[in-house]
């Protein structure tokens, strides 16, 4: 997290480091890319994903546990959780107030790109979104982090059924 800092933008600097450049040709080509926390901000800058996450309505750094909602359980990130499931992952971010305009949260709503949403939103994220596709599918960005919860000694597994679902639905 905090690429470069986040001294301009959250992710605004990464999103123009060479190595985005084959990030973007391998999304647009329909690489499955996912993008946690500050990776998130890096897609969004990088022009991956629509929006902006800006600093959090309550100005603070937030790190918590949140639930969140499983809104869309037909994309390759979200396959092994059941629609309407909550799932549990930890958040730590100071920017992860998703922002879109409204004609584009009602077509990510629309398309079924919302893939997970708070259910106590922590941060001021409109509509609730934690988690979002590209127009293909194959782009996720994510801001709470379900590789910290893998294993039951780190609190929870499921962010371990989230890479186990990815894995077998790349397989």
């Amino acid at each position: 997290g905090f690429s470069y800092g986040d001294y301009l933008r959250s992710g605004a600097m990464a999103a123009q480091s060479p190595i985005m450049r084959a990030v973007v040709e391998k999304a647009k080509a329909g690489t499955p890319v996912v993008g946690i926390c500050n990776g998130f901000q890096i897609l969004t800058e990088a022009g991956l994903l629509p929006g902006a996450l800006m600093r959090n309505a309550g100005l603070n750094f937030v790190c918590r546990t949140v639930t969140l909602q499983v809104e869309n359980n037909q994309s390759i990130f979200s396959s092994a959780f059941d629609k309407g499931q909550a799932v549990n992952f930890p958040i730590a971010h100071h920017d992860g107030n998703y922002f879109a305009d409204s004609e584009t949260l009602d077509r990510l709503e629309a398309e079924g790109r919302v893939v997970f949403r708070y259910v106590d939103n922590p941060n001021g994220s409109a509509r609730n979104i934690a988690g979002i596709l590209n127009d293909a599918g194959n782009v996720l960005g994510l801001m709470p982090h379900p590789e910290r919860v893998i294993s039951p000694l780190l609190g929870g597994v499921d962010g371990a059924v989230f890479f186990k679902g990815l894995v077998e639905a790349v397989s």
